[in-house]
């Protein structure tokens, strides 16, 4: 940040500066995956494990209140449906989860499925988790898009060479 006017001394994300467009930080990476430098390997790994141990923690807290619906004796079908309602509601946070990896989700989707998704944490952390294996969730796509913008700019910078009101006229 500027002291002077609060403004922040690097461009946004994906805008151009001075040496072309400025990758997109991911979450826990910054932009370490562009290069995959200062200590990208490690955090992929801390990212990867993690979320392994949320998603056990998380499933060990929803055993606890699985255990206090037994204990309640709410009757088989409520047992049964709450761990339909889970194993359901996770596999699709796991799919969308996934498919947000590979592809921007429209603003409006996803605040439709924000409940779903909440119900559904234990797929998205698994996702999580298993695109870490690979790589840092969400470079690919990150990397497509910025690998474009460079391709874009360098075409716009090499465009134009020398005074246009110098140039030679054809007979």
């Amino acid at each position: 940040m500027s002291d002077e006017n609060g403004t922040p001394d690097t461009p946004a994300a994906g805008t151009p500066g001075p040496t072309g467009p400025q990758p997109e930080p991911l979450r826990f990476f910054g932009t370490s995956w562009l290069h995959h430098d200062h200590g990208y390997a490690a955090r992929r790994a801390a990212v990867a494990a993690g979320s392994l141990l949320a998603a056990a923690a998380a499933c060990f807290v929803l055993r606890l209140a699985y255990e206090g619906l037994q204990i309640a004796d709410s009757g088989v079908f409520v047992s049964a449906l709450v761990v339909i309602m889970f194993a359901v509601c996770g596999a699709l946070a796991f799919r969308h989860s996934w498919q947000g990896f590979t592809r921007r989700a429209d603003a409006d989707q996803q605040a439709n499925l924000r409940g779903l998704l909440a119900i559904g944490f234990i797929g998205s952390l698994l996702a999580y988790f298993v695109r870490s294996l690979t790589e840092a969730p969400g470079e690919k796509l990150r990397r497509q898009e910025y690998e474009q913008a460079r391709e874009q700019y360098e075409r716009r910078a090499t465009r134009r060479t020398g005074n246009p009101s110098r140039k030679r006229r054809r007979p």
